[in-house]
Formats: C-alpha cells, sequence, structure tokens
C-alpha cells in the first residue's frame, strides 16, 4: 500500500503552480471477435475483479478515491450560489404554456428574411431553419402533410442504405401521417398552436414518447418498462403542434460516446457515411444534419448524447443547466448529471425548441432555486454592446491537447475573428484537478447508472447488453459506496474551483471533441467496440457541464483538412443560457465556413 495522498483544502490551493495533466485514459482497443473474448474474461468472478482492478490501476482511479485524504465534504448534486441577472434578456414565465414562451422567442429573433435562404444556391450553404418551414406553411407554398411525405421517403430510403444505416428505432408512418394531416387543417383554419406547428422533431430512445415505447438503444427495455404517456418535455413540445417523428437510434443506455449499436444497427455521419455520428445521441444528431429533421431531443450526462454527436456532425447542441429542464420520463430522470436538451442546425432553432421545454420540476425548484428563465434579446440594438462587454475564458493547455490540430486552430481562429469584431476580453484561466474531474465524473454516472438498473441486470437482462455496455457494467459495479462519496467530494473541490474562475471570465470557452469523427472499423458493427482513448478524446472539454450542472453549447466553427465538422464549447455559469446562446448565435454570425454534408435531404424543396 502506497502512502496516503493529502489534498490541501481547496481555498489554499496555489493556482499559480498548477501544472497541465493531460491523463491519458490507459485501456486496450478491442473489436469484434476478441471483444467477445475479453467480456469473457472480465465477466469471469475471480480473473474479470482482477482486469478491472488492473485498469483502475493505470487510470489512477484508486489511488484518487481510496488512497488520499480530501478534505471537503461530499456534494451529491450541483449546488448553485446566487448569480447575477444577464443584460439584456427577455424573461419566460416557466409555468405558463409552452406555447406562450415560444411566442416570446420568436420575438428575441432578428427580423426574419423570407428571401435569406431561397437563393440557396447563390449563396453559402444554409440549412433551412424552423422560421422557414413557417413561413413556407403560412403562404400556402406547401404543407404539414406534403413535407411529412419527404420526411418518411427521406427516412426510409437513408435508413435503407446498404449498409444499413437506420436513424430510427421506432417509426411509424401512418402516425407521423396522422400528426401531419392534423397540423395542416390547423393551418387550413389558420390556428397554427406555434411557430413550431408542422416542425418534425426527433426524439432519442431514452424519451418517452407515447405510443412508442423507450428501448434506450437495448432489445429488452420494453419488457420492464411500459410508456404510458410522453415524457414532460415530449409533451411541451406536441402542445406546440411539434410533429414527432419516432424513437431515434442510440448508443445502447447512453454508456458510449460512438453511436456503435449491433442491436439495431449503427447510425452513419452524413459528412463521412465511413465515420461515427458520435453518441449516445446518434439518430437524433445524423436526421438533423441529414436536413430531414429540424432539431430532436437528446439526453446529455457525458457531452455524449447532445454536444459530442452535435459537433462531430456540424450542427447545435445545447446541454442546459441541470435541473432548467424537467427530465421526468426519461430513463435517466434519476441521475444527477444528466439533462434533456435540444439538438438543431442553427441557434436560433435550439431557442425555439428550448423555448419550449424548459421547466424546473417541482422538487428541483425547491432544491436547486433556478433563476428566472430567459432569452437574449437578439432583436435588440444593445445586442452588440453585451458582446462586447463579455470575458471569455480560455485555459490554453487545455485547448490545445487535441487529437489533431486542426481543431485547436479552427477555434483559435472563430475565437479571434470573434474578438476582433465584437472587442471582447478572452482572458487567459487555470483548472484544477482535470485528471480528478473526469474520475469523479465517470464514478458518478457510473454508480447512478448501475443503481438505477440493477434489479433488470441481475434478473438475467445484463447478458442481452452488447459487449462495450457489460465492460462498462463490469467496471462500475466495481465502484464501492466509499468510491461514490469520494468522487463527490471532488465535485464539490471542482465545483468551487470553477466558481471563483466564473468571479472573473462570463464563460468558458473550449473545442467540443478532443478529436473529429473517428472511421467505423467493419468489426465493431455486429459485436461493438470499445475504444477508451476515443472515449478520453471525445469526451476531453464536455464532462464538467454534466459533473457541476453548467449550461453548455457546441457550435460549428469549421472543418479540418478530411472536411469533417469541428465544434466549439462555451460553458456558462448556472442558469446562464441566455448568455451562452448570445455567444453562440454571434459566433454563427461570423459566417464561418459552411458546406452541404455528403448526405443531405433538401426536404423543403422537394415539392
Amino acid at each position: 500500500m502506497g502512502k496516503k495522498r493529502v489534498m490541501l483544502p481547496v481555498t489554499e490551493v496555489d493556482l499559480t503552480n498548477v501544472k497541465y495533466d493531460p491523463g491519458e485514459i490507459e485501456a486496450p482497443h478491442i473489436t469484434g471477435f476478441w471483444l467477445k473474448v475479453f467480456v469473457k474474461l472480465v465477466e469471469m468472478p475471480l480473473l474479470g475483479s482482477l482486469i478491472i482492478t488492473q485498469l483502475k490501476k493505470q487510470n489512477k482511479m484508486n489511488e484518487m478515491l481510496r488512497d488520499t485524504v480530501i478534505p471537503e465534504p461530499p456534494m451529491f448534486r450541483p449546488e448553485f450560489p446566487p448569480q447575477e441577472p444577464e443584460p439584456g434578456v427577455v424573461f419566460l414565465k416557466e409555468d405558463g404554456k409552452p406555447e406562450d414562451r415560444v411566442d416570446s422567442a420568436v420575438r428575441c429573433l432578428p427580423q426574419y428574411n423570407p428571401n435569406s435562404n431561397y437563393n440557396s444556391d447563390l449563396s453559402p450553404f444554409q440549412y433551412w431553419k424552423i422560421r422557414d418551414y413557417a413561413h413556407s406553411y403560412r403562404q400556402r407554398l406547401t404543407t404539414p402533410s406534403s413535407v411529412a411525405e419527404h420526411v418518411i421517403c427521406a427516412i426510409e430510403e437513408f435508413s435503407n442504405k446498404k449498409p444499413p444505416t437506420p436513424l430510427l428505432i421506432s417509426f411509424d408512418p401512418e402516425d407521423v401521417r396522422k400528426q401531419a394531416a392534423a397540423s395542416t387543417q390547423r393551418f387550413e383554419e389558420g390556428k397554427p398552436l406555434s411557430i413550431l406547428d408542422g416542425i418534425f422533431v426527433a426524439i432519442k430512445d431514452d424519451i418517452d414518447c407515447y405510443p412508442h415505447p423507450s428501448n434506450g438503444g437495448t432489445t429488452w427495455m420494453h419488457e420492464v418498462r411500459t410508456v404510458k404517456k410522453d415524457a414532460v418535455s415530449v409533451s411541451k413540445l406536441r402542445s406546440c403542434g411539434a410533429i414527432l417523428v419516432g424513437k431515434a437510434n442510440m448508443h445502447e443506455l447512453g454508456m458510449g460516446t460512438t453511436g456503435v449499436n449491433p442491436n439495431y444497427g449503427t447510425a452513419r455521419n452524413p459528412h463521412d457515411l465511413e465515420r461515427y455520428t458520435g453518441g449516445s445521441s446518434s439518430g437524433p444528431a445524423a436526421i438533423v444534419a441529414l436536413g430531414i429533421c429540424s432539431a430532436a431531443l437528446g439526453t446529455d450526462g457525458g457531452g455524449r448524447s447532445v454536444r459530442i454527436p452535435s459537433s462531430l456532425c456540424g450542427i447545435v447542441g445545447l446541454k442546459t443547466t441541470y435541473g432548467r429542464t424537467d427530465i421526468k420520463g426519461a430513463l435517466c430522470d434519476g441521475g444527477t448529471v444528466e439533462i434533456i436538451g435540444p439538438i438543431a442546425s442553427s441557434v436560433e432553432d435550439v431557442i425555439l425548441v428550448y423555448a419550449a421545454i424548459l421547466g424546473s420540476s417541482p422538487s428541483d425548484k425547491i432544491s436547486l432555486h433556478p433563476s428566472v428563465p430567459c432569452l437574449p434579446d437578439l432583436s435588440s440594438h444593445e445586442n452588440s454592446h453585451i458582446l462586447g462587454s463579455l470575458r471569455l475564458g480560455k485555459y490554453t493547455e487545455w485547448f490545445n491537447d487535441v487529437f489533431s490540430p486542426d481543431i485547436s486552430n479552427k477555434c483559435e481562429d472563430a475565437l479571434h475573428m470573434f474578438s476582433e469584431t465584437h472587442g471582447c476580453k478572452v482572458l487567459e484561466i487555470v483548472i484544477p484537478e482535470l485528471d480528478e474531474m473526469r474520475t469523479a465524473h465517470v464514478v458518478s454516472i457510473g454508480s447512478e447508472a448501475a443503481t438505477s438498473l440493477a434489479p433488470d441486470l441481475q434478473d438475467g437482462k445484463g447478458g442481452r447488453l452488447t459487449l462495450d455496455s457489460r465492460i462498462n457494467f463490469a467496471l462500475f459495479n466495481s465502484f464501492s459506496a466509499s468510491d461514490y462519496v469520494a468522487a463527490q467530494r471532488l465535485r464539490r473541490r471542482i465545483m468551487y474551483y470553477h466558481m471563483e474562475i466564473f468571479k472573473n471570465v462570463d464563460v468558458i470557452v473550449t473545442p467540443t471533441t478532443g478529436m473529429t469523427a473517428p472511421v467505423i472499423p467493419k468489426s465493431a458493427l455486429k459485436l461493438g467496440e470499445s475504444n477508451m482513448k476515443v472515449t478520453g478524446n471525445l469526451m476531453r472539454f464536455i464532462i464538467a457541464a454534466n459533473l457541476l450542472g453548467f449550461p453548455a453549447i457546441s457550435v460549428p466553427v469549421g472543418y479540418d483538412k478530411q472536411g469533417l465538422p469541428i465544434g466549439l464549447q462555451i460553458i456558462g455559469r448556472p442558469w446562464s443560457e441566455a448568455t451562452i446562446l448570445r455567444l453562440a448565435a454571434a459566433f454563427e454570425g461570423l459566417r464561418l465556413e459552411t458546406k452541404q454534408p455528403e448526405s443531405y435531404f433538401d426536404i423543403l424543396r422537394r415539392n
């Protein structure tokens, strides 16, 4: 047994002596037959325990959790100090009608020009926005029923490609037609419910959307869990008239970063079909990036379900403050790191969907004391002045720790252009204990997942999981109660560091991921893949927002030399969605490089 390490109280840590530690993950990359062999070994009672113990030793997990004295008390879920109000915002009624919030959101957007996208053959590529669809419906240029046929055709065409590229796990074309017919009738009567009426939205397979089952990417969850109604967030979208196309594909139980799923097939990246979309929201990101749906809902517990796939697919993903959206009706609704958030092709579309679904649960209102939700008034003349006053924090050594320098270079270029355009300051910051943060996160999310699924996995369902999920749960089940408490002590320390940083800056900026979309090994399609180095590269920058509950957004800023999308991440203070949305819209407004994905469906022009 080595000597116990004693951490200094967090208030006594000298930040000037902090040295950046990349903390590389040590684990084998295994696919195909050898993955099957490895799982057999890991699940053997004695040998499996020895293998997991060695993996944890290589990654210093026991050293951090069991051989270290951590003086801070545990923080079992995010605790936020009171926050200063954000400038230049419009406040929303959290308990009001979702459609009223969406109407308020529309008034926050810049004036709509219907010609801006209709001449897109002569200008850089742009996705159709929600307001483009709404304009077409209101001007009788098309109808939701007509668009529904194009959506159904595109979903079936793409999903039937060789090799199969399934976007949806549960899909009922007749139900889509029925929803579209009701929307079409409302437009004929001149009574659309909101700007979201007739807008096509996909729902990740771990969020309830009645009457579809919620399998979470497994083959068996419907056997133990019956869906009787929509999740709260889905219900809000439905009340706004959104057309819910079905349950989108995902990495099984959200336990991976690539989106590989041997159960249903692996969704593929529209920019290169030989590459992953990123996970776990593989289907939601792909269906938006393809142009088939305007938006999708994902769950984000480790960046894997909203920000990572959004970055890899060249679209926008918003992770809200923990507790800002009611997560009831999602498979992960008992966790302390997960949220439900929107994925869309533009910041303004993310704003519209976010306005619809926001609203804390009754219990979170009591325990988290959320500030009143608000949106940036992007139509205001003050917007430019507010942008110029913002302070952006950047930890350069961390920022540059990427698999490909294309990523840090493109993000740096975007930051430079932004500061030149708006006159804001980019300030150097230091974030201690990043490796400890990663360990605290994996123990937190892993222990919570293992606990919530324990009855089913012990009842024989564990053997029906995919191979990489079984490796994950072998690791998760090795964590002790003392490991979990130690992780929560680290959580409090890391929260302290970040709140101190936020006294001097308004946001923290990083690349969203440390690598662009990885190639899909052919051997992974049938049996899956375990590649923790890829996981580490994809998750390098996104963990803080989950472990600490901060809002964060990924916005595209260009492409690497292979033409693969790169995302910039903006992390904000608690409850500061308006600030990060304002910044994301401004980065989008720089008109950085955009290009049409290799695979794309021009749904609105298919008339």
